[in-house]
């Protein structure tokens, strides 16, 4: 199958790569040259939001695998400093996140791909980067991809919008699209650093202490990918780790900072995580192999 992976000089992708490459064809899109390491792989210069780069970009390939995003909310009101700083443009989050996807699933209609795989948000939710100070309305525990979605921020707003875009083209195109509501990924040194600086937890926090490995969002897109013939036509499906970075036990962390929401638990066993991945494991088989806890 050729693939080709937006984003394609990014950290996340260069896992997707090293995941496809023994089986597919790779075509790899991104604003600045990949590393050394993908050298071989052929490369498209552009940018998301350049409707002919895109189109450059999905010229001749099965199935994309859609990593590049801006990955924050550059106009929150607390991160506008920062991205000034960055010298980066108020609208970057929505154009990139938002018209940048619309024009790459038109690219992708036109020239025919079967398949797309999204990298989404567990930020869909809301429950992160809240402007309002209101806390996420959590209406039960675990959370899975049934729980109400309530964004405020340009971030969230727009990986929540990107799976209703990618639905609506498989809706009108019949293209197959998966959107993987993605959790904090953490790589090798990432998962070393959670182990080392792990500390009992002081107070409540509404990010709900979600991860997950790099290698293991790798191999869920590829299943994603690889299987789409027998899923649903579109879905959405959370991809995080079975276990927190917390210490703590899952259910104390609930009774000690917030138990107003002990009587929503069904089931938090152990360090379970927050968000319930049975969906995606239920689907395409998938494990959630690496671990922070054993390099302690």
């Amino acid at each position: 199958m050729k693939v080709m992976i937006t984003g394609g000089n990014g950290k996340l992708a260069a896992y997707v790569v090293r995941e496809l490459a023994p089986n597919h064809e790779i075509v790899l899109f991104a604003r600045h040259r990949p590393a050394d390491e993908f050298a071989q792989y052929p490369w498209i210069q552009g940018d998301l939001t350049d409707f002919e780069a895109c189109k450059r970009a999905v010229e001749g390939v099965d199935a994309i695998q859609h990593i590049g995003a801006q990955p924050w909310p550059v106009d929150h009101p607390n991160m506008r400093a920062r991205a000034a700083e960055q010298g980066i443009p108020f609208d970057a989050t929505f154009k990139t996140n938002m018209l940048g996807s619309y024009y790459l699933m038109q690219a992708a209609a036109e020239a025919g791909v079967k398949t797309v795989v999204m990298a989404g948000s567990n930020c869909a939710l809301g429950h992160g980067f809240r402007i309002s100070g209101a806390p996420f309305p959590i209406e039960r525990l675990p959370i899975d991809e049934t729980h109400p979605t309530y964004p405020e921020d340009s971030y969230s707003f727009t990986k929540r919008a990107g799976e209703d875009l990618l639905a609506s083209f498989t809706r009108a195109y019949g293209m197959r699209t998966y959107v993987t509501r993605i959790a904090g990924i953490c790589s090798a040194e990432r998962r070393q650093q959670i182990a080392a600086n792990a500390k009992p937890v002081t107070a409540w926090s509404e990010w709900l202490w979600c991860w997950v490995g790099s290698e293991d969002v790798a191999s869920a897109h590829r299943l994603l990918m690889e299987r789409a013939e027998q899923l649903p036509p579109h879905d959405v499906y959370f991809l995080n780790a079975d276990d927190t970075t917390c210490l703590d036990p899952t259910l104390e962390l609930v009774e000690r900072f917030n138990p107003a929401l002990a009587p929503l638990v069904t089931r938090l066993e152990g360090h379970q995580s927050f968000l319930n991945c049975d969906k995606l494991k239920q689907a395409v088989g998938w494990e959630h192999k690496t671990t922070w806890r054993d390099l302690r």
